[in-house]
């Protein structure tokens, strides 16, 4: 089992590296894009067949090392 994770700064923090990909954009001739937001994605494959037990791994795994709850946001998803 798969899961894809997707790590995002909560709205309200301030968001340096999506500022410079906003500007950069611009330099590049891209009018009209009015903000930038970065994130991480992370797959992580399991030796689980058990969804409950993924999840459950999942959940621990994000909550005690890929996201920074203060600040970031996480979803996932799991595929087979």
């Amino acid at each position: 089992m798969k899961a894809r994770i997707r790590i995002t700064l909560k709205n309200g923090v301030l968001d340096p590296q999506g500022k410079a990909i906003q500007h950069a954009l611009g330099g590049l001739g891209f009018a009209g894009v009015e903000d930038v937001r970065q994130g991480k994605y992370i797959e992580v494959k399991l030796n689980e067949t058990d969804e409950a037990k993924a999840k459950d791994a999942i959940e621990k795994m994000c909550k005690d090392l890929l996201a920074n709850t203060v600040i970031e946001n996480y979803s996932y998803e799991l595929v087979a």
